[in-house]
């Protein structure tokens, strides 16, 4: 009976052991159901991810590809094209493709809204796409040298002085060529930075070598800058002028003479034909553009170009001589030239420094630079880091970043005076002095819209500050003016004198008549009435203009002088009622005193 009992428990344990693992394995199954549909599921998900992503990518590089049609299309357009319309139309296809996402695009439509080219000037759209191109990594183009340009003025922006530092170094780490001239500049004079001549020839030169590179290939060319404060009154529209550009070709041409051209041909001649390089590039050049010396040849151009690897050294030598000898800039730059690397001629460096010199002096722009490098190196001459900071300054200066200067002129003739004063101040930023006085003026005209009221004459004190430092007569007196009203900064009488002190060395009549006043008057120096006669005198004899303003400021002085000897002013404040009046009257004195001699003139007029 136990063995039943234990048989049939041992059963009853194998079917429920089965049942179990028949569970199991259902629930096995179930599970790996789940797991296929979950990874099929998964496997459908990432398919449409990918697909997503594929689409997204070709559409990105589509949109790419047509970005960068139309901006080279853009491009194109404004190359040719000098029409307002076809201008128009350019920055239309501009417009497309930064809405694509080209950067190059983003960036030229973002200079053409802050400087307002060829259309509305947005400051704020222009500041919205600088951050963005910034967030995108655009720093070697314009868009960190744009921001610092605008947190130095505070258009767009907050007045900042310390983030445009930042900008302008980290956009001349990229190799921008304006952020490089303009930390050249603020080295040079220490603008926010301690002042460091050193540093100022490092940037200098890397935008000089820039620079020099196309003058040699003729790419830069010279750049009237007018000034706004001196231009003629019936100077009113763009009709004034040529077409800009050629324009300045040919009073480029007219400047150097038309016989000097046919003496440069001559002589040139002689030197390629004795088989000097640059005598034959030279002659090349002159029959692939056409003078009034020869007559354009593309055939003789190339001709002499070909013929430029030969050379002959010693032969062309002689015929530069002579041309140097004759007044000739180039033929004293090619002497220079050779004398430098001692071709044709034994190596002589204080001989090429005094070619280099003569030409300069002739208006060479390329032996500028080769002064500069001589003057950085000590080469033939001692170093002088100031002195090749002076000139590697004035190679940079021939940019062409330059042709603003004419841009902004008609800018300001057509009344917009907004984009005038951007283009304008990206150049005082840089360290042009007319730009300086132009914004300065302009700023100070009261028509500028895109900056507050309270910015202005702080702004417009900074820059005729800037122009006075480096030799700008007028805006020393303008300076001295402000101290002295009190314009963007607070009245300071004693400042106001050492700008006029300053100003007068210039010969500046208006400067010694200031000055005159405030030794009659006390203001900022001592009272000094012998002074003041004199400075009015030399204000007189230096401007005949300032003849009737010196004589009625004279004959005040010798009134208030008369007044003094005769004591009369003890006399009337003896009485309670004169000292009522001498109250009443001693701040206005020189009024006072000066509508009594105007009415004695007019008297004596009438009786003559």
């Amino acid at each position: 009976m136990k063995a039943v009992s234990v048989a049939l428990l041992l059963l009853a344990l194998l079917v429920s052991v089965h049942k179990t693992e028949k569970s199991f394995e259902n629930h096995k199954e179930k599970n790996v159901s789940k797991q296929e549909a979950l990874n099929e599921s998964q496997l459908l998900t990432m398919q449409d991810t990918f697909s997503s992503q594929a689409e997204d990518l070709a559409r990105r590089k589509k949109n790419e590809e047509r970005g960068h049609q139309l901006y080279k299309m853009s491009n194109k357009i404004l190359k040719h094209s000098k029409s307002k319309k076809e201008k128009e139309e350019a920055y239309q296809l501009l417009t497309e493709a930064a809405d694509m996402g080209h950067l190059k695009a983003m960036e030229k439509l973002a200079a053409a809204l802050l400087f307002g080219y060829h259309g509305p000037q947005n400051i704020t759209a222009a500041v919205i796409l600088y951050e963005t191109l910034a967030e995108k990594g655009s720093h070697k183009g314009q868009t960190l040298q744009a921001l610092g340009f605008m947190f130095s003025y505070g258009i767009g922006m907050e007045y900042n002085q310390a983030k445009a530092l930042v900008y302008y170094t980290f956009g001349s780490l990229g190799g921008n060529l304006i952020s490089q001239m303009i930390l050249g500049y603020r080295y040079w004079v220490g603008i926010n930075v301690p002042r460091n001549c050193e540093a100022a020839l490092t940037n200098y030169r890397k935008v000089a070598y820039f620079i020099a590179n196309k003058l040699e290939k003729n790419e830069e060319m010279p750049v009237e800058k007018v000034r706004l404060m001196e231009k003629s009154e019936n100077l009113s529209s763009n009709n004034d002028f040529l077409d800009w550009d050629v324009h300045q070709y040919y009073k480029f041409l007219a400047e150097r003479g038309d016989t000097q051209i046919q003496k440069a041909f001559y002589y040139f001649l002689k030197a390629a034909k004795a088989g000097n390089t640059h005598g034959m590039a030279f002659l090349g050049k002159m029959f692939l553009e056409g003078s009034v010396a020869v007559t354009q040849s593309n055939a003789s151009a190339f001709k002499y170009f070909t013929m430029a690897a030969e050379k002959n050294y010693t032969e062309a030598f002689k015929y530069f001589h002579i041309a140097a000898e004759k007044g000739l800039a180039d033929a004293q730059f090619q002497l220079g030239v050779m004398y430098h690397s001692g071709s044709g001629v034994r190596k002589d460096y204080k001989l090429a420094f005094k070619y280099f010199y003569l030409a300069s002096q002739n208006g060479q722009p390329i032996a500028v630079y080769y002064l500069a490098q001589m003057y950085a190196a000590g080469t033939g001459v001692f170093r002088s880091c100031q002195n090749a900071v002076e000139l590697y300054r004035s190679v940079c200066e021939l940019g062409s970043w330059s042709e603003k200067f004419l841009t902004a002129y008609f800018a300001y003739q057509d009344g917009n005076i907004d984009s005038s004063l951007i283009q304008y101040a990206l150049l005082a930023e840089m360290g042009y002095e007319v730009a300086q006085s132009n914004s300065a003026f302009i700023l100070e005209s009261e028509q500028v819209k895109i900056l507050s009221n309270d910015q202005m004459y702080p702004l417009a004190l900074l820059l005729w500050n800037r122009a006075a430092a480096q030799g700008n007569a007028f805006a020393r007196v303008k300076t001295g003016d402000y101290h002295f009203y009190g314009y963007g900064t607070k009245k300071d009488y004693v400042t106001a004198a050492i700008h006029y002190s300053l100003a007068v060395d210039h010969h500046i009549a208006q400067a010694m008549f200031n000055l005159a006043y405030m030794y009659e008057h006390g203001l900022g120096i001592p009272e000094d009435i012998h002074l003041a006669k004199r400075w009015y005198d030399l204000a007189a004899q230096t401007n005949p203009d300032a003849s009737i303003p010196v004589f009625l400021a004279r004959m005040k002085l010798e009134v208030k002088l008369l007044f003094s000897e005769m004591q009369l002013f003890k006399q009337f404040t003896s009485s309670w009622k004169m000292s009522k009046l001498d109250t009443v009257l001693r701040p206005h004195w020189d009024l006072f005193a000066l509508v009594v001699i105007v009415i004695l003139l007019v008297l004596l007029i009438r009786n003559r």
